[in-house]
């Protein structure tokens, strides 16, 4: 492949050598409107979030460590998993992924930034507030909201003060994500280099694209039930106060509305960054690349009829029970068929296992456990005895740490030689990998167990019969947090700071795309000059 040229005729490389000229100081990042640079806050941010939910998590274990009250009492075990759950949704896992997008979208489809760069400020500089109001109500009078991360009625109507604070901060944190999913829409579909037609983009572009109509499809409705809680709370109204002719079912109803599509809000664009890594080092094309674009919306579309596979338990007709049954039974079609793409990639490929890769096998091998744990609860008459069980809580954390926490792992060792210019310490990554992935498996596999035998969650206390798998699972998860402390000490921080042997523009054989057309690391700006696309595949031609 010929380099990309400037107008002037030069190498982006070298024209960029003598023109990168980069604000420097506490002005770069805080009126920064470079879609880098607003990408690396978001990493940031996320990162940050997930520590200190991560610490709320291991309080929850240690708790759980064996029977009887260690550490907490109940009111505030209730308010570690209610603050564990939103931190982990809202503040880690979701504005990692828009990180990622702030980063890659404009280099992959060849654009010179997002396409509006102060609402980009915007709206990450509003998930500071957000998140410490989050973080920091634990510190009002009653402590911090204890209703589940569900924020289910009428628990929230009986909270403190935090539960207030905790609206406003989800509110702030939705105005953040539609401002993001609008500038990721407009950037995709306006902003395409000439010759990139929807149907020749990245699949991290193209998920991203799908994520994104959904974010602006479903936020409103979170907003709509907080504030209905809200007016119930303080105005008088009986929205879900039974007292008042409410109906705290109804809650449930528009919180599920959101909350599935929200699900696969944070699972579809790591399904784009594994469809990346998978190709680059099978050293193949994406098997069925438009059967993937389809598949993730078939996955989009339905993710807005089976929020209630959520209510089973809620008294629901039979008649509505089988429709979201089979409706949830048919979701699973499309993302099989994206688990099956990538294996069929890698079928016959020349593989090899660099980190990114070992994370991206890694996540089809844990994810795929994940979709098939979901699958058994699908089933009215055995949800039933599942249920609000830790059989539920291994579901979808084998979906959201081996699926999106891993797949996001994944994308920071694929893509960091280009932000950084520096190769992470291999051996180092891959000791992350498995000391990971061993330590996930032993937290939440035994909970299957401890669900199929009864357990239910959200309990400080639980009886003896129930503690060696507890006792098994507390253990893995402190392992498990460690292994992401040496991450981000010995892997991430050291690569962030340029300490590792210098990276090639393009540090991967088999990987393709516009970014890898940039020199490692990439400029502070990129494509003022639209690179020409060849029209028969997705390269630059001189």
């Amino acid at each position: 492949m010929s380099a990309v040229l400037d107008q002037h005729g030069l190498p982006h490389a070298d024209h960029h050598d003598h023109h990168d000229h980069a604000p420097t100081g506490w002005r770069r990042w805080v009126y920064a409107t470079n879609h880098k640079d607003i990408g690396t806050l978001y990493l940031l941010f996320a990162f940050t979030m997930l520590m200190i939910g991560g610490v709320l998590a291991l309080l929850i274990r240690a708790e759980l460590f064996q029977p009887g009250l260690q550490l907490v009492n109940p009111e505030l075990f209730n308010q570690l998993t209610t603050m564990h759950g939103l931190i982990m949704v809202f503040g880690a896992i979701m504005p990692a992924f828009v990180g990622f997008a702030n980063w890659m979208v404009p280099l992959q489809i060849g654009a010179p930034d997002m396409a509006f760069a102060r609402m980009n400020n915007f709206s990450f500089w509003l998930m500071i507030p957000a998140g410490l109001m989050l973080a920091g109500s634990f510190f009002m009078p009653g402590g911090a909201p204890a209703a589940g991360w569900t924020l289910y009625a009428p628990l929230t109507l009986q909270m403190g003060p935090s539960m207030d604070a905790g609206i406003f901060a989800m509110h702030i944190l939705g105005a953040s994500s539609i401002m993001g999913s609008i500038n990721i829409i407009v950037t995709i579909l306006n902003m395409r280099a000439p010759g990139m037609t929807l149907m020749k983009m990245p699949m991290f572009c193209w998920t991203w694209l799908i994520t994104a109509y959904l974010l602006i499809a479903v936020m409103p409705v979170l907003a709509g039930a907080i504030t209905m809680t809200l007016t119930d709370r303080h105005f008088g109204t009986s929205f879900f106060n039974p007292a008042g002719g409410g109906d705290p079912v109804m809650y449930q109803h528009i919180f599920w509305f959101f909350g599935h599509p929200e699900v696969y809000i944070m699972i579809l664009p790591a399904f784009g960054i594994i469809s990346q890594i998978v190709p680059a080092f099978s050293r193949k094309k994406l098997f069925g690349y438009a059967s993937m674009v389809y598949a993730t919306s078939s996955i989009a579309i339905l993710s807005f009829i089976v929020w209630a596979h959520h209510m089973f338990t809620t008294g629901m007709p039979v008649t509505g029970q089988l429709f979201f049954m089979y409706a949830t039974m048919l979701i699973a079609v499309p993302t099989a068929v994206k688990i099956f793409n990538w294996i069929a990639t890698m079928w016959q490929g020349s593989m090899t296992f660099e980190t990114p890769m070992l994370f991206a096998v890694g996540f089809i091998f844990v994810f795929t456990i994940g979709g098939f744990t979901g699958l058994i609860p699908a089933v009215a008459p055995i949800d039933i005895q599942l249920q609000d069980t830790y059989y539920i809580v291994a579901h979808f954390h084998y979906v959201l740490v081996a699926g999106s926490l891993f797949a996001l792992f994944a994308g920071f060792y694929y893509w960091v030689p280009k932000w950084t210019g520096v190769m992470y310490n291999e051996g180092r990554g891959k000791l992350h990998f498995w000391w990971s992935i061993i330590s996930f498996n032993v937290t939440f596999f035994p909970m299957h167990f401890l669900g199929l035998a009864g357990m239910p969650r959200r309990y400080a206390d639980y009886p003896m019969q129930f503690a060696d798998f507890n006792m098994v699972a507390s253990i893995g998860a402190f392992l498990f947090g460690i292994a992401q402390v040496y991450f981000f000490l010995f892997v991430a921080m050291p690569t962030m700071l340029g300490k590792g042997a210098k990276a090639a523009a393009k540090p991967w054989d088999g990987a393709e795309g516009l970014e890898w057309e940039l020199p490692s690391p990439a400029p502070f700006h990129t494509f003022e000059t639209p690179p020409k696309l060849d029209v028969t595949a997705t390269r630059i031609v001189a």
